[in-house]
């Protein structure tokens, strides 16, 4: 297997950087079914609407989320089925090494 060229692992990783932050991943797994509005956003996480206002910035930047406008207000999105994918597929991981550690700890115990 060829290694990736060295640009391409600094994007990559800039990516994960973004991802890495907890409420830019609460904003990410929030419109991750559905677009939502910066309000409900903000109401949702309890973050203010001005911060969650950076973070979508952030994340619109680095190609994760996208904006679609609906007469006065924005909603977001996952930017597209590959974010979404990574998402759920770690979500699956997380929720996989619970039932592991669960069982472990019975058959432990």
């Amino acid at each position: 297997m060829e290694p990736h060229p060295a640009d391409k692992v600094a994007a990559l990783a800039d990516v994960f950087r973004l991802m890495g932050d907890g409420n830019r991943l609460r904003v990410l797994l929030l419109v991750r079914d559905e677009p939502r509005p910066v309000g409900e956003i903000a109401t949702t996480t309890g973050l203010s609407p001005s911060l969650v206002s950076h973070h979508l910035r952030l994340l619109r930047a680095g190609r994760l989320v996208r904006a679609q406008r609906r007469g006065k207000q924005v909603f977001y999105a996952l930017d597209d089925a590959h974010v979404r994918c990574v998402l759920n597929d770690m979500v699956d991981h997380m929720d996989e090494d619970e039932v592991v550690a669960l069982h472990l700890g019975r058959v432990a115990g």
